[in-house]
């Protein structure tokens, strides 16, 4: 059942486990290590089949690739997956999560994982009782929603100034969707600029908290605003929804905004500007290899999540579709290491 996605995917290496005691299936998809180590996260989930759960595994190590080639870190990409038939509790979370550990451990640091959907930093915990390669744990490098508000909020000024000729949100209307810990953050951070914020979330007694002016979610793609930023779930822009949006800017921080890569072109022809999410929304990354692997102080921390807003820049000056753009500037870099490896 695994044949077709093998055969699409350009990856180097993907390892899959069916777990017996749990009925859940691993998936490990290392995409590139040309940068370096595989680093991703690993997501838990139900999805409709085991295949579902290794589509979305490979589909997430190549963004992670992309992603970390623009934030030039010195990792490749990888991303991990446990389809399990229903989200565990008590012990049998934690056995999953020592046998998942082992896993990770027998690749010998080619992957390194952090948290993803339904992973916190105490199952990271967890899976670092068997496992070295481990980022995002309770005494490692601390939210990393933090970070990933950060570079999102360097991004949309750097796209603001691309658009407007100005860098300054002051003033600018912001729809921010999604109100959860990256979106959160990235409100105060707007409205310290004195944007106009605008906030959905499916749960409204969270949008309120923000103290930001509520969109029923139902209303999304027809608010006007300057920057509409996903911060939730993906798959929010495509076919269906982009016709309705009454933006100049897209950027934010959700994963796979885009539900087809067509998408990005639809967002281009209608003249507005989308910030790639695999670029804008590396804040995470930066912030959890920076300090733990690089003992980064908080001045570092914050010039390395700012330059975000520099590489969006390059990608926007290289004109055309961003998306195209960003992928170019990845390709680039993964080519002239590889040719350095060469010679």
């Amino acid at each position: 059942m695994f044949e077709e996605l093998f055969e699409r995917w350009d990856g180097e290496e993907a390892v899959v486990r069916y777990d017996r005691e749990s009925g859940a299936w691993m998936f490990v998809c290392v995409h590139s290590t040309v940068l370096g180590p595989a680093g991703g996260g690993t997501r838990m989930r139900v999805y409709p089949t085991p295949a579902d759960g290794l589509a979305d595994a490979m589909k997430l190590s190549q963004a992670m690739t992309v992603k970390m080639a623009g934030a030039d870190l010195g990792r490749g990409g990888g991303k991990a997956v446990l389809a399990v038939p229903e989200l565990p509790a008590g012990e049998a979370r934690r056995a999953l999560l020592l046998r998942y550990g082992d896993l990770v451990a027998s690749l010998g640091g080619t992957y390194r994982t952090a948290g993803d959907m339904n992973i916190t930093p105490q199952d990271l915990d967890v899976v670092k009782e068997r496992c070295a390669y481990v980022y995002g744990t309770t005494g490692g490098g601390g939210n990393s929603a933090r970070g990933t508000a950060i570079a999102v909020h360097a991004g949309l000024q750097a796209a603001a100034e691309h658009a407007f000729g100005s860098a300054d949100l002051g003033g600018r209307t912001v729809l921010v969707q999604g109100a959860g810990a990256v979106g959160a953050d990235l409100v105060t951070l707007l409205q310290a600029d004195g944007a106009d914020v605008l906030v959905s979330d499916v749960d409204e007694a969270r949008a309120e908290a923000t103290g930001a002016r509520v969109v029923a979610a139902d209303d999304v793609y027809e608010t006007e605003c300057d920057i509409y930023a996903p911060c939730a779930v993906g798959g929010t822009l495509n076919a269906d929804t982009i016709p309705h949006l009454r933006c100049r800017i897209v950027g934010g921080s959700a994963n796979n905004q885009l539900s087809e890569p067509a998408d990005s072109k639809r967002l281009h022809e209608r003249g507005i500007l989308y910030a790639p999410d695999f670029i804008i929304n590396a804040g995470g990354v930066i912030q959890l290899v920076g300090l733990e692997d690089r003992g980064w102080d908080e001045d570092e921390l914050q010039r390395n999540l700012r330059s975000v807003g520099d590489t969006l820049r390059e990608i926007f000056g290289r004109g055309g579709d961003p998306a195209d753009a960003a992928e170019q500037l990845a390709a680039e870099r993964i080519a002239q290491k590889r040719d350095e490896a060469l010679t």
